[in-house]
């Protein structure tokens, strides 16, 4: 097992993600006595200020963003004492020397750079700590989506990180892999003998992914436009998720194993062209409206100029392989939804033929399905028929149910981590199974680089949609020229 890192380079420690979701993680991890004993945090970003005044800051965000029943002013304490405090522009070799003789200060042992900037930063920011002396064989380095803009830039920033650090010390980060749900799919689908043989084309009729969110722009105007859903959702986070469904079973539960079955169901994905985009996809624009009586302004008054950039898409996808032959994949993404959800639906097909109709009486039956739902409220749900109690003169009388297993429930006594607590654990440690390899990363950007082609050369526009919808009619019609309706 390799030696845990108890020294973190955090860059872009001063932004939103960091104050939110990174430090919190660490001071769980420590509360839980996880972090290496001692464990030093050196912060970068491009403020400059001296560690009393950043401590200040994450106690703040601490105070905020931190688990109630952790917060104690002994630990927080503790934990504000691991932290230091430099600040690096990429560029500037002398701030890097700085930041270097304060990391080899603390540790000879393996140090852990986690990259919370834009991509722009990646490359610059590694070189940076490669001038510095920072990039041994034992660095580990970790990167924040998204990993390029397309297949080609990409490769760019790829070859640039490989070019200082073996695959085997890169941590792509992609969040979803870090929630217990997504993890689940992998204890549901090869933990439990019941759905494994039912996994493929002769029982499913198709999957549903939905991954809805109910806020607009927030702040992120100068990112989102130009990059749409498409980029921001579909390409790292829906199809991580579709990977996951695909996948052949692993030989076993550790990286490279997991990554390789993964890379296989990506790469079967059929490229789209100029006519399969008109018929299986749909890009979407919100518009004014309310989300849970809240008025929205559309995306164009927000952004303060018209533009075509998508907040919404669905997809009509096909693996051809031989598990998942025939079988459509309807992958569905947007913003200012009705609700916030990330959900899984697995439609199987109707028995092929039904004893309980007698005399034109009796029920139809309906085909079952298995509801995963990753957010907010995390619940697998499997829908069967039974039979409503009664006599049955007229046949007998079947009605759906649904057999529920909440998690929260079920494991009430647990703790609800943030992801990034086992992916920040996971870096620490050298664990590289819940990150994205480079294979990954291209056969992603491979398909949706076909999609975004297809687009262009067929002039695709977004269609407009009411905020508080589910999206234009035609994403609905996607769906339902198929005989099949979302699951809302």
């Amino acid at each position: 097992m390799p030696e845990k890192s108890a020294t973190l380079i955090l860059f872009g420690a001063t932004g939103d993600l960091a104050h939110r979701m990174l430090f919190p993680s660490l001071y769980h991890l420590m509360c839980d006595g996880l972090l290496p004993s001692p464990f030093h945090i050196l912060a970068s970003g491009r403020t400059e200020m001296d560690d009393a005044a950043f401590r200040a800051t994450i106690a703040e965000a601490l105070a905020t963003y931190a688990q109630a029943e952790l917060l104690d002013d002994a630990r927080v304490a503790t934990f504000l004492e691991m932290i230091v405090y430099a600040a690096v522009a990429a560029g500037d070799d002398s701030q890097f020397a700085a930041l270097a003789a304060r990391a080899t200060a603390f540790s000879d042992g393996p140090i852990a750079v986690y990259l919370s900037t834009p991509p722009a930063l990646f490359a610059p920011t590694a070189q940076g700590l490669a001038r510095a002396g920072l990039v041994l064989p034992s660095t580990r380095i970790a990167m924040e989506k998204p990993i390029g803009k397309d297949l080609a830039s990409s490769k760019e920033v790829n070859d640039a990180i490989g070019a200082l650090f073996p695959e085997e010390q890169i941590f792509r980060v992609d969040h979803y892999l870090g929630k217990e749900t997504v993890q689940n799919l992998m204890a549901l689908r090869f933990g439990n003998r019941l759905f494994e043989p039912l996994w493929n084309s002769s029982a499913i009729d198709h999957v549903q992914i939905t991954v809805a969110e109910t806020v607009g722009l927030e702040g992120r105007v100068s990112y989102y436009d130009g990059v749409g859903a498409l980029k921001d959702m579909v390409q790292n986070h829906v199809l991580q998720i579709l990977s996951i469904i695909a996948m052949e079973p692993p030989a076993r539960m550790e990286s490279t194993s997991v990554r390789d079955e993964k890379v296989k169901a990506l790469r079967s994905l059929r490229p789209m062209d100029p006519e399969t985009v008109r018929t299986h996809s749909v890009r979407g624009q919100y518009r004014d409206g309310a989300v849970k009586g809240k008025l929205i302004a559309g995306y164009a008054e927000e952004l303060g100029k018209e533009s075509d950039t998508e907040t919404f898409v669905a997809l009509k996808a096909y693996l051809d392989n031989w598990r998942w032959t025939g079988v459509p994949f309807y992958l569905r993404t947007g913003k200012c939804m009705p609700n916030r959800q990330s959900e899984i639906l697995i439609q199987f097909k109707p028995v092929t033929h039904s004893i309980f109709r007698r005399n034109g009486y009796g029920s139809a039956l309906e085909p079952n399905q298995l509801i995963i739902r990753l957010q907010p409220d995390e619940n697998i749900r499997l829908c069967i028929m039974a039979k409503r109690p009664g006599l049955d003169r007229d046949g007998v009388k079947l009605q759906e149910v649904g057999l529920d297993v909440s998690l929260a429930h079920a494991f009430a006594g647990e703790r609800r981590r943030i992801a990034y607590e086992r992916l920040l654990l996971d870096l620490l440690e050298g664990d590289t199974t819940l990150f994205v390899r480079r294979d990954e990363v291209e056969a992603q950007w491979t398909w949706i680089d076909s999609i975004s082609a297809g687009w262009k050369a067929s002039d695709q526009k977004s269609v407009q949609y009411a905020a508080g919808t589910w999206g234009p009619s035609a994403g609905i019609a996607l769906i339902e020229r198929d005989g099949a309706s979302w699951y809302d």
